[in-house]
């Protein structure tokens, strides 16, 4: 249930803030903020269908979700190269961010990908187990408009657009109290679920009327008046 109510300007930061909120820079809300490891050349030609540890990619990053292809196509670093690398694992609750390229593309991460490596384009963010914000909420805030203007307003001008995970750490985050975090988290994790049902229903239906299309028109099926 939603609804409107007055509140105050926090004036370090231009958001207005209702009642009872606060606001503080990212950095103090996660336990760590940590980029990808950078690859190796003995690493590449590696799979998931290899037995490696499968690595997470700017673009399986959609819809605040992380969507791979299939195991085969899912770049891997063999584990005995993996277990140097074991501050860079992936845990459910973790949130990605993309700091290269389409710069504030983000997912939560789930139970599914807990243990996976992540890209040296991506941001890992780790909140602490009693830390002020919640995963859900704080995956929610990151995607809405407000942070991904500032974001975008502070985006290195070059060829490939970038921003610094110090950068990063400085943007400003509104804070509900827990109960009210919990509620958007799962009214917005909601929506997001329909949307990506949406999205892969409309995905296939795209596919089925193309394989149809060749049918009807070379007559291997008849159409019915």
């Amino acid at each position: 249930m939603t609804g409107t109510r007055g509140g105050t300007e926090a004036s370090d930061t231009g958001l207005h803030l209702p009642e009872g909120w606060r606001c503080a820079p990212l950095r103090d809300l996660c336990a760590s903020l940590r980029a990808g490891p950078a690859s190796r050349v003995q690493d590449k030609g590696h799979t998931q269908a290899d037995g490696g540890v499968p690595v997470v990619l700017p673009r399986d990053l959609g819809g605040q979700r992380i969507t791979t292809a299939e195991p085969g196509l899912v770049p891997a670093v063999p584990r005995e190269r993996a277990r140097a690398l074991e501050q860079h694992l992936l845990a459910e609750g973790d949130i990605l961010i993309t700091r290269t390229g389409n710069v504030g593309r983000l997912a939560l991460v789930t139970g599914e990908h807990s243990g996976w490596l992540f890209h040296a384009n991506l941001v890992r963010m780790r909140l602490p187990g009693a830390g002020p914000a919640q995963a859900p909420y704080l995956a929610a805030y990151l995607s809405s408009g407000t942070a991904q203007d500032w974001v975008r307003a502070r985006t290195a001008g070059s060829v490939i657009p970038s921003v610094s995970i110090r950068t990063l750490g400085e943007l400003p985050v509104p804070l509900p109290p827990q109960a009210e975090q919990r509620a958007i988290g799962a009214t917005l994790a909601a929506l997001d679920e329909k949307i990506r049902a949406h999205t892969e229903i409309a995905r296939t239906t795209v596919q089925y009327r193309a394989v149809l299309a060749d049918a009807l028109l070379t007559g291997v099926v008849t159409a019915q008046p």
